[in-house]
């Protein structure tokens, strides 16, 4: 299989619910992408952080609450998850590269991504954070802090904030210097910290950014080759969960625009990634998008398990 430039999307299940758990399947995560490097090829990784910001925000608020200090905003809890999420990461993936005899190099790094603050989307939250309610507790917690809470696919009840779209990556120039030179680049995690530009410059807004479609951002934007969105299912399917399912496996990018118009794909799960495939080949008609499961990410790049998403059938 001849060299790739893959940009790595890693899904909550990648990732866990909580600091031991994450800390443990991160193991399995940096073997996934070590075997990938193994290969021969560019690995660019981004990560959501959907549970993690939501945990530290609750986590900070109550102790805010408690000490009589002031709350630490949205954007800042984002840093933080990006910090630790990805310290997680790039020790995992050393240790693997290491224990290979591989000779790369792995950072981290913390990213900015450019958002309108205008948006419509700071008028309708949307993106799930934190851990999941029932209905009750959800209503509860609404009572009590005037958080806006949704159904996430039927798992639950999660808090939800704005998610407007990302415009551009800030730091994308020194990611792609550093992924030229050779190095293994954990960026754009939880879709970057959402800022918007004003007079003085670039300021923190309010917000979560959907980590998919920051990675299609940062796959088009370092013309790559794959954008590999790692997820709890083998394929996507239609009539998801129903007698009719069915396993979408190589399909072109207007055939994954007309089932997602007729509504297969579920906001809270499947939609944003097939958003994501979309936006990347419309930015880079040669790549490939692919979704799949964690275990079968090695196998998907040559087809045999997962969907392919190409602009025109191959």
């Amino acid at each position: 299989m001849s060299k790739k430039r893959i940009v790595v999307a890693l899904g909550g299940n990648a990732l866990g619910n909580n600091a031991q758990e994450q800390l443990n399947l991160v193991k399995k995560t940096a073997c996934t992408v070590v075997d990938l490097i193994e290969d021969g090829h560019d690995v660019i990784v981004g990560h959501g952080n959907g549970p993690q910001v939501g945990i530290i925000n609750l986590a900070l608020d109550e102790f805010a609450t408690r000490s009589g200090t002031s709350c630490i905003p949205l954007p800042e809890c984002g840093a933080m998850s990006q910090g630790y999420i990805g310290y997680h990461l790039q020790q995992a993936i050393y240790n693997e590269l290491h224990s290979r005899s591989i000779p790369k190099n792995v950072v981290s790094l913390i990213t900015q991504t450019i958002v309108d603050k205008d948006d419509d989307a700071f008028k309708n939250p949307t993106k799930p954070v934190g851990a999941f309610y029932t209905k009750e507790q959800a209503e509860a917690l609404t009572q009590e802090k005037g958080d806006v809470f949704a159904e996430d696919a039927g798992r639950g009840y999660r808090r939800v904030v704005p998610s407007p779209p990302p415009q551009r990556i800030v730091e994308i120039d020194i990611i792609k210097e550093l992924v030229d030179r050779g190095n293994i680049v954990i960026s754009a995690g939880g879709g970057g910290i959402p800022v918007a530009k004003g007079k003085s410059g670039l300021s923190g807004v309010p917000a979560v950014i959907d980590k998919d479609k920051s990675c299609a951002i940062l796959a088009a934007s370092l013309k790559a080759d794959v954008l590999l969105i790692l997820t709890a299912v083998d394929f996507v399917y239609t009539d998801f969960n129903t007698e009719n399912q069915k396993a979408l496996t190589k399909i072109s990018a207007s055939e994954a625009l007309q089932h997602r118009n007729s509504g297969h794909f579920a906001k809270g799960s499947m939609l944003p990634k097939i958003d994501a495939c979309l936006d990347f080949l419309s930015k880079n008609p040669a790549g490939v998008a692919i979704i799949t499961s964690l275990r079968n990410a090695k196998n998907a790049l040559d087809g045999s398990v997962g969907t392919v998403i190409f602009n025109k059938m191959r």
